[in-house]
């Protein structure tokens, strides 16, 4: 039972993820940071969707940490945009 909900969760975040590739190559904007930016927000829905009621299962456990690791990723990504719009004399380095 454990294995089937671990597996539907797995299933779900990879079909999210070919779909985005899918959808940004047909509209020719494939980015890395586009692309990364699209699979944490569907790990954050896949993760919110598939959540049980009542137990939470071990392997659940460790998501919070995969989750903090692609916020932190986000912040860097935009970050990097930021500093690109500045322009040269604001930006110390």
């Amino acid at each position: 039972m454990a294995t089937q909900r671990r597996l539907r969760y797995v299933s779900g975040q990879l079909a999210w993820m070919v779909g985005t590739v899918l959808v940004l190559s047909a509209l020719g904007s494939y980015s890395h940071e586009l692309f990364f930016v699209l699979s944490l927000v569907g790990l954050l829905i896949v993760t919110e969707l598939t959540a049980p009621f009542n137990v939470r299962p071990a392997w659940r456990a460790r998501l919070p940490w995969l989750i903090a690791l692609g916020l932190l990723g986000f912040a860097y990504v935009v970050t990097r945009r930021i500093v690109a719009l500045l322009p040269p004399e604001v930006v110390p380095w």
